[in-house]
């Protein structure tokens, strides 16, 4: 059996993620290290068990660049809820920025938002 553990997203600073993230969206601080050059910080959603998140402090310009951009400007991000209905007005009233209206697509509930450092997401409640 195989199964994703994590992916990472840069970020262009550990704590403003962090705060956003776990602060604003309620995601879970599962791991902070300090490893001396770097953190290795990981979050889940509220409530998941599997599927975590690496926040990858850019590095250099290269790194800096994608910040925002690691999926070429698509949405790249899908942060799946049972309650699509509570959670996008919890995140409306938090500040969370969405594109789009919630929008009703053959697989679910769907709206596009962003995170402050400019990285797509949708909110997704599936059929």
């Amino acid at each position: 059996m195989q199964q994703l553990h994590a992916f990472s997203l840069v970020i262009p600073d550990y704590d403003a993620a962090i705060n956003f993230y776990c602060g604003v969206l309620g995601f879970q601080l599962i791991e902070d290290i300090d490893q001396g050059h770097k953190r290795w910080v990981r979050i889940m959603p509220p409530g998941a068990s599997q599927g975590s998140l690496i926040l990858a402090r850019a590095t250099g310009d290269r790194q800096s660049a994608a910040i925002g951009n690691q999926f070429g400007g698509r949405v790249g991000l899908f942060l799946q809820t049972d309650n699509f209905t509570r959670d996008h007005a919890a995140m409306l009233a938090k500040g969370v920025q969405f594109e789009e209206a919630p929008r009703y697509e053959p697989y679910g509930t769907v709206a596009v938002w962003q995170d402050p450092f400019g990285n797509r997401w949708d909110l997704l409640q599936l059929s």
